[in-house]
C-alpha cells in the first residue's frame, strides 16, 4: 500500500505587508530585505483570524480537488505551532467544522518541518491498512508571536496554509519514502519562550526568538541531508527528481545547497518572495501553486525537504 495525494488546496490572508511597510517601523530597507532573504511581502492575518481559520478553507479547497467528501474521511493531522488554543487542537476543530465526524484527529508539533513530519506519519498510517483516507494540513500564523521591534525575526515570517487530502493505493504513484530528523541540543537557537508549562504566565515574552547565524548554518547542512537520505532511502539520484519543493524560509539557504548539490535551477520552486516563511504551510502552499502552474505532471518525481524549530528537518519524495 502506498498513500497518494488526491488533492491539494491552500489559503493565504488577503492582507499584503511590503518590505517598504515593515521599514515604518522598524530600522530596516526593502534592500535590506531582499538581499538577505529573498522576500518581497508577506501576508498577514488580522486579529479576528486564527490558524483554524487558514486551515478550514485550506482543507475545503484539496477536498474539492479530490473531489472527496470530509465525512469519508478517517484521520486529520494539523502541522502547527500556532494552534487556537493549547486544546483542543486546530485538528479536532477543524473535524467539527468540516463534518468529518468518522475521523481521528490530532495535531503535530515540529515547527517548518511540521508538513513534512506529517506526510510521513500520515503515509505509515495509510500503508499500515489500518486507515484509507486522511487530510493532511500545514498550517501558522507565526505573525502575531512577532517582537515587531526585532528586525532579526519581524521581517520573515507570513500566515497560511496549505492541505492535501491523501488515500491509500496499490498504484506506483504516492509517497515513495520519508525520512525524519531532530537536533534538540541546538533547539535553544530557535525558541518561543513564553506561554508554555515552563512560564505559562509569560514573563519572558510570547515572542519569537532567534539566534539567525546558528539557524542558518543547520539550515544549509540540514536541507543537503534531508535530500541526500531521502534519495538514499528511494534509490534514486538527484538528476532523476523533476521537482525540488524547498522549505521556504530563506533565498540563501536555498541558493547555497542546490549551488553545492548541481540542481539547476528550473527544478526547484520558489515562491517565498511572495509569502515569507509561513511555517508549517510552507511547502504545502508551494506544492499547491506548482500544481496549479503546471510544474508538476503525472509521473513526475517531487522531492519535498525542510527543517524547522526543534530543530527539525525532514523530507519526503512523491511519485504523482
Amino acid at each position: 500500500m502506498r498513500a497518494k495525494i488526491i488533492g491539494v488546496g491552500s489559503c493565504v490572508p488577503p492582507k499584503i505587508v511590503t518590505n517598504d511597510d515593515l521599514a515604518k517601523i522598524v530600522d530596516t530597507s526593502d534592500e535590506w530585505i531582499r538581499t538577505r532573504t529573498g522576500i518581497i511581502e508577506r501576508r498577514i492575518s488580522d486579529d479576528a483570524t486564527a490558524t483554524s481559520d487558514l486551515a478550514f478553507l485550506a482543507a475545503e479547497r484539496a477536498l474539492a480537488a479530490a473531489k472527496f467528501s470530509a465525512e469519508e474521511l478517517e484521520l486529520i493531522v494539523v502541522g502547527t505551532t500556532s494552534p487556537d488554543y493549547l486544546f483542543p487542537s486546530v485538528a479536532c476543530i477543524l473535524q467539527d467544522r468540516l463534518h468529518a465526524f468518522k475521523a481521528a484527529a490530532f495535531d503535530l508539533s515540529a515547527a517548518c518541518s511540521g508538513f513534512n513530519y506529517g506526510l510521513a506519519v500520515v503515509s505509515t498510517m495509510l500503508e499500515s491498512g489500518k486507515y484509507r483516507n486522511a487530510l493532511l494540513v500545514g498550517a501558522d500564523t507565526l505573525t502575531k508571536y512577532l517582537d515587531w521591534n526585532d528586525r532579526g525575526t519581524c521581517v520573515l515570517f507570513g500566515d497560511g496554509a496549505g492541505a492535501v487530502v491523501l488515500t491509500a493505493t496499490r498504484e506506483e504513484k504516492g509517497i515513495l519514502g520519508s525520512w525524519l530528523h531532530a537536533e534538540g541540543n541546538l533547539g535553544k537557537y530557535l525558541v518561543m519562550p513564553g506561554g508554555g508549562s515552563r512560564d505559562p504566565e509569560e514573563k519572558n515574552g510570547r515572542f519569537i526568538k532567534m539566534e539567525g547565524k546558528e539557524v542558518f548554518k543547520f539550515a544549509t547542512r540540514a536541507l543537503e541531508t534531508s535530500i541526500l537520505e531521502v534519495l538514499k532511502i528511494c534509490q534514486l539520484n538527484l538528476s532523476e527528481i523533476d521537482l525540488l519543493i524547498p522549505h521556504q524560509a530563506n533565498i540563501r539557504i536555498i541558493d547555497h545547497v542546490i549551488k553545492r548539490m548541481g540542481l539547476p535551477k528550473e527544478k526547484v520552486y520558489v515562491n517565498l518572495q511572495k509569502y515569507g516563511n509561513t511555517s508549517a504551510a510552507s511547502i504545502p502552499i508551494a506544492l499547491d501553486e506548482a500544481l496549479a502552474e503546471g510544474k508538476i505532471k503525472s509521473g513526475h518525481l517531487v522531492l519535498l525537504a525542510g527543517f524547522g524549530a526543534g530543530l527539525t528537518c525532514g523530507a519526503n519524495i512523491i511519485r504523482w
